[in-house]
């Protein structure tokens, strides 16, 4: 695009002055880049007075402009650079030029449109990293010469980190920027090797000074960068370096929101400090990135925006493309609020670049994909605007010019043919971004006025008054038993005195109370009192975790759905108290009533736990039971809600169950495996050759909410085979420390708690058998020296671990042995003992009142009916051991003509009857037991089947 005639004739002053001074090197620009030459004088400024200034830049401008890299050999350059200079006089002097050098190439580009935007700020960010790193080591060589190298209480030397902040460290500096940094060291100590030492503190103080010095300090040549420390802890009032303990002890007491922002963008300058870093990562991480769901930093980033728009209504900042609506602190605060919400649990929002963190945004589903790609669009051509709009005269602003000359600048470089052109597609992106922005943080000043009744707000604020009057409020309200309300309200004001929320915490309870209280209040709640005394218990809990507060106060759907779940289900309450992380559950009413398809739950965990570095096993543990009780949360809901009926509740857990035994598994492994190497035999083999037998409740698909997982660990390892690891082992000994890892990961309590209890007392000889035992040991043991009772518990097995060849195995080795002959009068005897010592032991010792499990007439007895019919059928109609779920196998001896079907359906239908009045009772917080006049007709049907089958002696026909 050709230059209006105003930028030409200054185009055509520059040349004339640059010919005056520097006839020769200009004449070597001749065509086509002559012209380009004079076209990007006409654009900046500062092109143009940089050649003026340094004669040498002209002739070195023509042999690199052809250029596409300049980034690689900055640290080099410098190096060599800085070593020829004796005192700091040199060195800030070379500094300059240096700098102006490789800033009129980068302008080049930019206004030629040369350079992609993504490529022109990481050159930017490593031309300053280079100038920061190159002169740090600079001066610490020459401290050390004055005042000895530091030294920690080992003797060893100690470093001063850099941490470049902001858009330095996010790689995306900008043309004319300042460089924020924090400076920091690992331990204190003193300095050795001069003649008098001094404390490592006052080393890097001196040193952190003079750096400041050597970029910041405006000379004839000008300067490098502005440098502001403000960041650092204390800002300006505190010490100007400080080591790692103190910063960390810093940001655990004293660090504020504005700093976890800041925070984000943390990096340390220079690849060869990365090491000692990740210590220092590693105690900041915390702080910046919580554990949990932090729905706080929702209210603080728009704290801070409010502060910001209040100065550009101050300063009449209309026209900046930075602070204004829509602009690229906009699009800056909206992916920093997914990374301070979400990037505890998830990595890949703990990137520094904005670019790579939207794009993590758009892959995890957090925001439209049609958003992703407007605020990526914004971002891009804002950016190239500011950098354009700073390259014109080296100047930092974000403000759009006002004078006609530097708006053709601006809309020419853009690509525009005109200013209101470029102005109408800079708008286009400002809204788009605005949109997105208000949708996701809003404003204060837009809130509404609140619409919680006048009565709820009161109840709040006189709870701590006399329980009378409040029981007064609670009795306008509706509620049928407005005193044990009232006593319940007061009695958890008083518990909340004693909890340290500070002045947030306090101003987000002052909020969230009332609109609690006014769904609580609602008319058609049957028991209120409940409900209030579920959700303080609750609030309680979470109260010094303002963050999950504000969760609910900024989300009214997830209020909703806490108070219908904890109507519901007292279960799901305590576990909402237990595992406040599950909250955030409730934000998409669409996705908690909709548990995973079946046959996703493994591919769902998979994924989820990929977030996470394989290495990091604390996390990963920690990952396995967040899974767990967020699958369990859905289905419960789903539950309550009436989505699904009892059977399928039982499948959703049975395969949560397998999904987290193959997860399991599949981490023991590969921990062994590290450890120890694989057993040989299982080269060129597809599987493993381990398996987990599932018995009882996983066994037969019927698994409840807080069941326990009854295990069997086989393998099929041969005598004599070791492992190929540099640690070799026994095979065999590879597979009990594989099991035993597996029990560990199982057991470990988290601060999510354990993953199951685990139940390996079925195994062959129980608590005194080997955890783990081969396949052909199983069947021995099953056919030698297993008791009946161990026999009735195998019809309830089958694999839900292995691979294909021991699937095979062990389904040959249950079939034999459930087939094996038998004589029934003496199966009908050991298993009719074996129930009543059950009940003996288990059964209600209270007049009045039936425990629908284990008393005559239970479901207990069902399965013991069924197990017999199996054991003792089986030889003669060897398909009755395909299943190992009650339903089935009742339907099974119907069909072959075992059970009469009016018995059948019946013992099927009263198993369906049983087994839901317990899951009710259960969500209900309840025992699993009844008055002793209800479920008259059901235990009939099945005392008439034992009696049938059990009680006496039966004919062998």
């Amino acid at each position: 695009m050709t230059l209006p005639d105003m930028l030409q004739k200054l185009a055509d002053r520059y040349l004339d002055t640059l010919n005056e001074k520097q006839a020769d090197s200009l004449a070597r620009w001749q065509g086509d880049e002559r012209a380009r030459l004079s076209r990007t004088l006409g654009l900046s400024d500062f092109i143009a007075s940089s050649l003026e200034h340094d004669e040498s830049l002209l002739p070195w401008l023509k042999e690199h402009v052809g250029e596409a890299e300049r980034n690689e050999g900055y640290r080099e350059t410098l190096e060599e650079i800085l070593a020829l200079q004796a005192d700091e006089n040199g060195a800030m002097r070379e500094l300059r030029r240096f700098r102006r050098r490789e800033m009129v190439w980068l302008a080049w580009k930019d206004f030629n449109g040369e350079i992609a935007l993504e490529s022109g700020l990481n050159h930017l960010s490593e031309l300053a990293e280079a100038m920061i790193i190159e002169s740090y080591h600079w001066l610490y060589a020459d401290c050390c010469k004055q005042w000895g190298t530091p030294t920690n209480a080992m003797g060893e030397p100690q470093p001063m980190l850099i941490l470049g902040m902001g858009k330095l460290g996010g790689g995306e500096l900008n043309f004319s920027s300042d460089i924020d940094l924090i400076f920091t060291y690992p331990e204190n100590g003193e300095t050795q090797g001069a003649r008098r030492s001094i404390a490592n503190p006052q080393f890097f103080t001196r040193l952190g000074q003079r750096l400041i010095k050597l970029l910041d300090q405006q000379t004839f040549d000008g300067f490098c960068y502005r440098v502001d420390m403000r960041l650092r802890p204390f800002g300006d009032s505190g010490p100007l370096v400080m080591s790692f303990a103190a910063l960390e002890d810093y940001y655990q007491e004293q660090g504020r929101d504005w700093e976890r922002y800041a925070m984000i963008k943390a990096r340390v300058m220079g690849r060869e400090q990365f090491e000692c870093y990740q210590e220092l990562r590693q105690l900041l991480r915390p702080f910046v990135f919580r554990r949990y769901i932090d729905f706080s930093a929702v209210q603080s980033l728009r704290r801070m925006k409010a502060m910001i728009s209040s100065e550009v209504r101050r300063r009449g900042l209309h026209d900046n493309i930075k602070l204004g609506p829509g602009g690229i602190r906009e699009i800056e605060f909206i992916a920093q609020s997914f990374q301070l919400i979400r990037g505890g649990r998830e990595p890949s929002l703990r990137k520094r670049g904005l670019l790579e963190t939207l794009q993590a945004v758009g892959d995890l589903g957090l925001l439209p994909e049609g958003d992703v790609v407007g605020l990526k669009n914004a971002y891009l051509f804002l950016r190239r605007m500011e950098n354009l709009l700073q390259a014109i005269a080296d100047k930092q602003t974000q403000t759009l010019p006002d004078t006609e000359r530097d708006q053709a600048r601006l809309h020419i470089a853009m690509g525009y043919d005109s200013w209101d052109g470029m102005m109408a597609a800079r708008q286009q992106h400002m809204d788009i971004v605005h949109d997105v922005f208000d949708s996701l943080i809003g404003d204060d000043e837009q809130e509404t006025e609140s619409d919680v009744p006048p009565a709820c707000q009161e109840l709040w604020d006189m709870a701590s008054r006399d329980p009378e009057i409040l029981a007064s409020i609670f009795t306008d309200t509706g509620v049928s038993c407005p005193e044990a309300m009232a006593a319940r309200l007061s009695y958890f004001k008083k518990e909340l005195a004693k909890r340290t929320l500070g002045p947030r915490g306090r101003e987000v309870l002052n909020r969230l109370m009332p609109k609690l209280l006014a769904k609580v209040v609602e008319p058609g709640l049957s028991c209120p009192e409940e409900l209030l005394g579920r959700l303080t218990h609750l609030i309680v809990r979470i109260a010094s975790r303002t963050t999950y507060m504000e969760l609910l106060d900024e989300h009214p759907a997830a209020i909703a759905q806490l108070v219908r779940l904890c109507a519901a289900s007292p279960m799901v309450a305590e576990k909402l108290s237990t595992y406040p992380v599950l909250l955030d559950e409730l934000l998409d009413p669409r996705e908690l009533y909709n548990p995973l398809p079946l046959d996703q739950y493994k591919t769902e965990l998979r994924e989820f736990l990929a977030r996470i570095p394989e290495e990091d096993m604390e996390q990963q543990m920690e990952a396995l039971r967040q899974f767990k009780q967020i699958q369990l949360l859905k289905i419960a809901a789903a539950d309550i809600a009436g989505v699904l009926p009892l059977m399928k509740v039982s499948d959703h857990l049975t395969y949560l169950a397998e999904a987290i035994i193959d997860a399991a598994v599949g981490q023991a492994w590969v921990q062994t495996a590290a450890k120890y190497g694989e057993p040989s035999h299982l080269s060129g083999r597809d599987g493993r050759g381990f398996a987990v037998i599932g018995y009882g409740k996983v066994g037969g698909w019927e698994l409840g909410y807080g069941s326990d997982l009854d295990v069997v660990f086989i393998h099929d390892c041969p005598d004599n085979v070791y492992t190929n690891g540099k640690k070799e082992i026994d095979g065999r000994q590879f597979y009990l420390r594989l099991a035993q890892r597996v029990v560990h990961l199982f057991s470990t309590r988290t601060a999510s708690g354990v993953l199951y209890e685990l139940d390996t007392r079925l195994r062959p000889s129980g608590t005194s058998g080997m955890l783990v035992t081969t396949l052909e040991s199983f069947r021995e043991y099953q056919e030698q020296e297993a008791w009946t009772w161990e026999h009735q518990a195998l019809v309830r097995a089958r694999m839900v671990y292995g691979d294909p060849q021991l699937a095979d195995g062990f389904e040959k080795v249950r079939h034999e042995i459930l087939c094996a002959e038998r004589d029934t009068e003496k199966l009908r005897k050991e298993v009719a003992e074996m129930r009543e010592k059950m009940r003996e032991h288990l059964g209600s010792k209270t007049a009045g009142v039936f425990k629908i499990k284990q008393d005559r007439g239970g479901i207990t007895d069902i399965e013991f009916i069924a197990q017999y019919l199996v054991l003792n059928h089986s030889g003669k109609e060897p398909k009755l051991t395909r299943w190992s779920d009650n339903v089935r196998i009742f339907e099974d001896c119907a069909n072959y003509g075992i059970v009469e079907e009016g018995q059948a359906i019946a013992l099927r239908d009263t198993y369906v009857t049983l087994r839901d009045k317990m899951h009710r009772l259960a969500l209900a917080g309840n025992d699993a037991e009844v008055p002793d006049s209800t479920l008259v007709d059901e235990r009939n049907v099945v005392s008439e089947a034992w009696d049938n089958w059990l009680a006496g002696e039966q004919s062998t026909e």
